[in-house]
């Protein structure tokens, strides 16, 4: 498996009724959900061969020293060599998330949030020069995290990974 820098990601369904907040900016609230063990899958596309493949993934996600934070154990059942610990950050003012700029933060009719961030980054193997999107869906149940990505010079957004999870209890 290609070492892929592990974050949170979302895939779930966006409804039609959902209600965008006005603000683009984070808060210590957003935080609490994500709290807590959750099992799951991850799907990504080899950067190689260009195919789909999923594996078991599980994380657990705690506060961190400071209370705009988490700490993340990236989990993988089949791979424990790839397991990975993280930490994400939201910024003092609320606009970034994990470094990447807060985009929107939707409330979803189904009790669920959706946080979107960008940045530029690089993506695959020639590490060309990209738009990285994370996609964070979460409800108390349910955790998904999604990473697309848009080459400069380019229109399309390609999905490179995505993490399902559902809550441990």
């Amino acid at each position: 498996m290609t070492k892929i820098r592990f974050q949170l990601l979302i895939c779930f369904l966006i409804f039609s009724t959902s209600q965008v907040i006005a603000q683009s900016k984070m808060t210590r609230k957003e935080l609490k959900p994500f709290i807590g063990n959750w099992k799951g899958r991850l799907t990504y596309i080899d950067y190689s061969s260009g195919k789909s493949y999923t594996m078991p993934a599980n994380i657990e996600i705690k506060k961190g020293l400071n209370a705009n934070e988490l700490l993340i154990s990236n989990i993988y059942p089949n791979e424990p060599e790839a397991n990975s610990m993280d930490t994400l950050i939201i910024s003092a003012k609320g606009n970034s998330f994990d470094g990447a700029a807060v985009k929107s933060i939707t409330r979803l009719s189904v009790g669920s949030t959706q946080i979107i961030t960008e940045s530029s980054g690089t993506d695959g193997n020639e590490k060309k020069p990209a738009l990285i999107r994370h996609t964070y869906t979460i409800s108390k149940t349910n955790y998904s995290n999604t990473k697309e990505v848009q080459f400069f010079g380019e229109t399309k957004w390609l999905k490179r990974h995505e993490y399902s999870y559902l809550k441990s209890m």
